[in-house]
């Protein structure tokens, strides 16, 4: 432990004993905490992983990754092969107005040609194993209950949690704690930090089905979702999913925005039964063929929770917001901001004084508002558009019968473009991010 991370363990006095302490703290072992840890210790810090549950764990997602996330897998000396038991898939079939279009994943320099598939419940343990092996120190069953403060400056220099299944009352300390515990995050709520009611929320609903179309090499959107109560037949602004898991079984789900009225008053488990429904009965997603219960999570999207930096705490993944508007992908945001935060600290860990440290970690929702901040003000634009059903409708029906458009589409909703050089589609969506305001 350095000279600082001892004064602040000393200063915040802990009336329960300390179980651990470090330079960093993550708080969550999912995509976001995995991979910053990951990142810090490979830098040479001293880390803990804390995990409230214990692997392998179950998370809601639809298990497909695009070429985003496929980059810092690889990043992470993760083996991506087939060989290493993941799927790949060539790009995305879209499904809507008729219209069945099969687009591949564009050939670009800054991203691989290919996405992947896996299960949450092997892929998180994966990353989190990746973080043991680079030198963190993984704590499974460390169920963080709150933030550890210092009396004097109110900056968090620890952890409370209850460890192991006897519930132990512990701390960890360290100067510095990254806020990787989802869309939940107590932690951040304990250091006052709420959700931004001015940013769009999703949904997700999902389930496995045993089904023929198990190996299928492309993940598939389908941008018609209805909802049929009320004797009428609304479009909904989202799109259902059934991706191959190359397991002998598929994962079927559904994402909804929350900009329609109806939003909190859809029994989403019936809407996933409905849609699946009426899909063709060989394909097999029928209540008899259902290998697991439908469950749901929130989508926390473009920056719904800041600031990114406060106290002493920085925010990664769902927990600061950094689900994609535009297509509702959470695991490549989530491990690119773990990244940046690592670079963050890493840089702020090697300054000589208190005053160049905190300097140092103030830049990083800077660094996070030049990176995302002008893509996601667009997003929140396409989420208020596809809100209104008309809208909607009209994109379905009119959009899917242009390929070219359609291949725009996916560079602009994947966010996958050459920030150098590109073609001509490229250069259009990174002028739009550029010229959009970093909210």
């Amino acid at each position: 432990m350095t000279e600082t991370a001892a004064a602040d363990a000393a200063a915040a006095k802990p009336s329960e004993p300390v179980e651990g302490s470090a330079d960093v703290i993550v708080v969550g072992a999912g995509p976001a905490g995995a991979t910053t840890a990951y990142h810090l210790a490979r830098a040479g810090l001293d880390v803990l992983l804390l995990e409230k549950s214990s692997f392998p764990r179950e998370k809601v997602c639809g298990d497909g990754l695009t070429p985003r996330a496929v980059k810092q897998l690889v990043e992470m000396g993760i083996d991506v092969s087939e060989g290493a038991g993941w799927l790949h898939n060539k790009g995305l079939r879209i499904i809507g107005g008729g219209v069945r279009l099969e687009l591949d994943w564009p050939d670009l320099a800054s991203f691989p040609d290919y996405g992947l598939v896996r299960k949450r419940a092997d892929f998180d343990e994966l990353l989190a194993r990746q973080a043991e092996k680079a030198g963190a120190r993984l704590y499974e069953r460390a169920n963080v209950s709150g933030p550890l403060l210092d009396d004097r400056t109110g900056r968090i220099t620890g952890v409370t949690a209850k460890l192991g299944e006897e519930k132990r009352p512990v701390v960890f300390t360290a100067p510095l704690v990254i806020a990787a515990d989802g869309n939940s995050t107590r932690l951040s709520l304990a250091m006052g930090l709420h959700r931004r009611e001015d940013r769009p929320m999703g949904v997700a609903y999902r389930t496995y089905f045993t089904s023929p179309r198990h190996d299928d090499d492309y993940l598939e959107s389908w941008l018609e979702l209805w909802d049929r109560r009320h004797g009428q037949a609304t479009l909904m602004p989202g799109y259902g999913w059934i991706f191959g898991m190359g397991d002998g079984t598929s994962n079927v789900g559904l994402g909804l925005l929350n900009t329609t009225s109806s939003f909190g008053e859809i029994d989403y488990r019936e809407l996933l039964k409905s849609w699946c429904a009426n899909m063709p009965a060989e394909w097999g997603y029928t209540p008899e063929n259902m290998t697991e219960p439908i469950r749901g999570a929130a989508l926390p999207m473009a920056f719904n929770r800041q600031p990114h930096y406060t106290r002493g705490m920085l925010l990664v993944g769902d927990a600061g917001g950094m689900v994609n508007p535009f297509n509702g992908e959470g695991i490549a945001y989530a491990m690119e901001s773990g990244k940046i935060a690592a670079e963050v600290v890493v840089q702020a860990h090697a300054r000589v004084t208190e005053a160049g440290r905190e300097r140092a970690l103030q830049a990083y929702p800077r660094v996070l508002k030049d990176v995302y901040g002008g893509y996601y003000t667009l997003g929140r634009a396409f989420v208020k558009l596809i809100g209104n059903p008309k809208v909607m409708r009209l994109a379905t029906e009119r959009g899917l019968t242009h390929p070219m458009l359609m291949r725009f589409v996916l560079k602009l909703l994947a966010n996958l473009t050459d920030p150098q050089g590109g073609d001509a589609m490229d250069r259009i969506i990174n002028g739009l991010a550029k010229v959009a305001p970093n909210a």
